[in-house]
């Protein structure tokens, strides 16, 4: 095979001290909520906000005084950009790095910050990642390929190296799965040092190429996806033949979960993961049956997500869990109706965030008028409780979550 433990031990051993040995926590919140005991290995505490600093550590550390002195260049949605930047800064390198015009903000600022110039081309990854070959060429640089690389591979291994130190009883792991190079390294260090250990690779439903490779289908992608860190098209070629060597599974979870996993990680765990950190998570919420009762160590592998998502993400959330309800009423124009309706919520017990109301246009007769509310609940019986309330004098419908009931 490409890498053995003995690489991933190394590769330990170079990057000490310059890449964060996180902490591996076991999480009674999410135990609680999905009936498997969950250890969480927390890798979106590196300075960048991902494990991507594993594999980019190591990879420059093996550079050729002439490769430094040449500079790098990476392709990257984000998290393997912040990492070459931050790394390549702290070796006095040049790095260039080529990112997908749709790359959230945040990310982009971040890699300027970290001394590298960002160069956003293409629509996709694979097209950055033809650009950043072009430049590469035309000037000299050398490729820094975000999972392709058995150097970066066995960086990223570290992270199951030290989990299974500080846990070694676990029976599953569940690892976020994009180009592969983190899954192929945990697979590696899990093969070598917990023979009997479940690996298992995590997909979203919409970038599930590993899973189409693997079962020998033509890869069809795309769309969009709040876990946009492993929304991948091109699998590497060395992590898949670690795949298959190994007989790694692969999951594939519905963009839903994926939402589920960042909220839940948000409320109950009190940390904050971008989509493709809490896909691992989002497995284990989408079949709970099959891991109920078993130690899962599950990688929040990222933790770079734009403010305004998580917000949106969270409101999506509490919609769907009916701790939020949209509602809509036709009431009867006269004075007094306003009143009589926040009386009603507030007596039983629920706390209005938003009215809108209209007269002239939206209302069915000009004797009645429109009443838009977002209503606060502590959960979804109280929330039905103060639609029962409304009810009892006014025709009401609820727009909950994805659908509409009246």
């Amino acid at each position: 095979m490409p890498i053995g433990l003995a690489d991933i031990e190394a590769a330990a051993r170079r990057i000490a001290g310059r890449v964060l040995r996180t902490p591996a926590i076991a999480s009674d919140a999410l135990s609680r909520a999905t009936g498997a005991k969950v250890v969480l290995k927390l890798d979106h505490l590196q300075a960048t906000g991902a494990f991507k600093e594993r594999g980019a550590a190591n990879r420059l550390a093996l550079l050729t005084p002439a490769e430094r002195a040449a500079g790098v260049i990476a392709m990257s949605a984000g998290n393997h950009a912040q990492a070459v930047a931050r790394h390549a800064s702290l070796l006095g390198i040049a790095a260039t790095i080529v990112m997908p015009r749709f790359t959230p903000a945040t990310k982009v600022t971040r890699t300027a910050a970290w001394g590298a110039s960002v160069v956003l081309h293409g629509e996709t990854l694979a097209e950055a990642a033809s650009h950043a070959r072009d430049l590469a060429k035309a000037r000299g640089l050398v490729f820094i390929h975000p999972y392709d690389d058995p150097a970066v591979i066995a960086g990223q291994g570290t992270l199951a190296l030290e989990l299974l130190q500080d846990w070694p009883d676990l029976e599953v792991l569940l690892i976020p799965l994009g180009g592969g190079g983190l899954l192929a390294g945990c697979a590696v260090a899990a093969a070598a040092l917990a023979p009997g250990l479940q690996v298992i690779g995590v997909e979203v439903a919409g970038y599930a190429a590993m899973a189409q490779r693997l079962a020998g289908e033509a890869v069809s992608v795309g769309g969009a996806t709040i876990a946009e860190g492993i929304a991948v098209r091109d699998v590497g070629e060395t992590p898949l033949a670690l795949l298959r060597a190994l007989a790694i599974e692969v999951m594939v979870v519905p963009e839903r979960a994926v939402e589920q996993a960042i909220a839940l990680l948000a409320e109950g765990a009190k940390l904050v993961s971008e989509g493709a950190g809490a896909a691992g998570l989002a497995a284990l919420l989408a079949a709970p049956a099959r891991f109920a009762g078993k130690r899962v160590g599950i990688a929040i592998c990222g933790g770079n997500i734009d403010p305004r998502i998580l917000a949106n993400v969270l409101l999506r959330n509490l919609l769907r869990d009916g701790r939020l309800l949209r509602l809509r009423l036709d009431i009867p124009d006269r004075p007094g109706v306003l009143a009589d309706i926040a009386g009603r919520i507030g007596a039983a017990g629920g706390n209005i965030i938003d009215v809108s109301h209209h007269r002239l246009f939206a209302a069915p007769s000009v004797q009645s008028a429109g009443l838009e509310l977002m209503v606060e609940a502590r959960d979804s019986a109280h929330g039905a409780a103060i639609v029962a309330t409304l009810e009892e004098q006014y025709v009401v419908q609820v727009m909950a979550g994805e659908h509409a009931t009246a």
